[in-house]
């Protein structure tokens, strides 16, 4: 009897691990927004697909495989993709997890593992974890083609590109698969009624001044970036595919939905589901001014009222597109400063001119569009005197919500690739990839070790959050119960496995 469903996408998630505390009520849920696009990509092709988002739902990997059991799926794709750099490592051991838990109990399940993780270490990946197969790409051609062959009872599987199996004692790969270019009819946005949308929550700064987080969604415009910043990973997915159409080494794809197919996913969420708080989860979402313009304009003429937030660079925000997206109801803009030091930017190919830095936060918030300011610590040519410099550079900005993350040698990234080939210590579980939990362990910089690193964060942190001025900015513009909100925030200290101490 053949099976009753073609392919089950997987979103595997660990909170706790990844988060700790924090986890509870503080971090955002995101809707898994790639296994979407490939549930929609396999539907174009007239197979079934459903998605189990186990992350949103709280199932643990015995959960997973019992709805895989039920389902009896002739595929389970377990898609370790996130919003973020960070968020495809840090699920490994989640995804691992529901590998080992499937061959346990439904062997004859065929599992194929996809994500940028994933596409960043493809042989590793098939060699340390219980699945049957691992995507080289970025997914969606070689989940078609795989089904395809299952489907037929073919043995071959060299017809099914950015492949990697086992055959005998032996790992075999097959040729990369192009990227989908056509983004509009090949995967025209996501398939909303195969999630569990009132399982998903905003991030909290976003909704500073009403805490209501929720219906949220979250969806690309775009794929890819153009930039070349030593510590990203965001291309990796890409490459092998960017390769396949004859894109020239080092040359970044970037893809963009139309506006009217943009406007076409949010019309379904605002209707269909009464979403109100929105990301753009675009790498960078305002780069190309025609795509931002026909975007903001059809959220403009529908008189949605909105709460968006998108990322953006100080070097591509111009002053006249700040109206239009205010009154799409962008109501956050997040720019990647990074680093105070030229010289540590410059090291990490963070290309933006400083001087105009306080000038593009200040117009932004002119415009009344709050910032989150993304700092980094850790960077390659950061000492302590470097990151007190970026410290003191966030304190004097005051912006409404800062991220200090610690420079990570993410697999995919430069960084990454340097560390390797240097011996240069890593963390000894995926899960030490995260900003947050317990094994967290930075890159060590040329100067300073990596738990010198994750100290100078956590104690940068608590001194951001606490400082009165920020506080009273807030309270000015947010009001009290907002500053309640941020000091229950600061009261969740994070659990570090490494000494702590502070940072003078």
């Amino acid at each position: 009897m053949s099976p009753a469903l073609d392919l089950l996408l997987v979103n595997p998630g660990s909170q706790r691990r990844i988060y700790q505390s924090l986890s509870d009520g503080l971090t955002a849920v995101e809707p898994p927004i790639w296994a979407g696009l490939m549930a929609a990509f396999a539907r174009r092709r007239g197979l079934s697909a459903s998605i189990l988002d186990a992350n949103a739902e709280g199932l643990g990997p015995e959960r997973v495989a019992e709805a895989v059991r039920h389902l009896t799926p002739r595929l389970v794709v377990v898609v370790v993709y996130g919003h973020n750099p960070s968020a495809s490592t840090q699920v490994m051991p989640a995804a691992g997890a529901i590998c080992r838990a499937l061959k346990e109990t439904t062997p004859e399940v065929k599992v194929l593992l996809v994500g940028g993780h994933v596409a960043a270490l493809p042989e590793r990946t098939l060699q340390e974890e219980a699945a049957d197969f691992v995507c080289g790409g970025e997914g969606p051609a070689t989940i078609v083609e795989l089904l395809q062959a299952l489907r037929s009872g073919a043995h071959d599987l060299q017809n099914v590109h950015d492949l990697y199996y086992r055959e005998e004692d032996t790992v075999r790969s097959t040729p990369p698969a192009p990227l989908v270019m056509d983004l509009d009819q090949q995967m025209p946005g996501v398939p909303w009624d195969l999630l569990p949308m009132e399982k998903y929550r905003a991030h909290n700064w976003h909704c500073f001044g009403d805490l209501k987080r929720q219906p949220y969604a979250a969806l690309y415009t775009s794929l890819g970036c153009p930039f070349h910043c030593t510590f990203c990973c965001i291309q990796a997915p890409f490459r092998s595919g960017e390769c396949a159409l004859g894109f020239k080494r080092g040359v970044h794809s970037y893809r963009l939905w139309s506006p009217p197919s943009v406007l076409a996913q949010i019309d379904r969420l605002v209707t269909g589901w009464g979403v109100r708080n929105i990301k753009f989860a675009d790498e960078i979402f305002v780069l190309n001014r025609a795509h931002v313009e026909g975007v903001c304009r059809g959220i403009i003429e529908r008189g949605y009222d909105l709460n968006i937030w998108a990322y953006a660079r100080v070097d591509t925000l111009r002053p006249e597109m700040l109206d239009l997206l205010k009154k799409a109801g962008v109501h956050w803009l997040a720019f990647g400063i990074e680093a105070a030091s030229e010289r540590v930017l410059k090291d990490a190919r963070k290309g933006y001119d400083q001087s105009d830095l306080c000038r593009v936060i200040q117009m932004t918030r002119e415009a009344g569009i709050n910032v989150i300011a993304n700092f980094m610590f850790g960077l390659p040519e950061d000492d302590l005197a470097t990151m007190q410099e970026t410290l003191d550079l966030a304190m004097d900005l005051n912006c409404e919500f800062v991220n200090f993350n610690c420079a990570m040698a993410y697999p995919g990234s430069e960084l990454y690739e340097t560390a390797v080939k240097e011996g240069r210590p890593l963390p000894k579980s995926w899960s030490g990839f995260s900003q947050y939990s317990a094994d967290s362990l930075p890159l060590p910089t040329r100067h300073i070790s990596g738990e010198e690193v994750l100290r100078f964060r956590d104690e940068a942190f608590q001194r951001y959050f606490v400082n009165p001025p920020y506080l009273a900015m807030i309270e000015r513009k947010f009001g009290p119960q907002t500053v309640a909100h941020i000091r229950e925030m600061t009261a969740r200290k994070l659990v570090r496995e490494i000494p702590q101490r502070r940072v003078e």
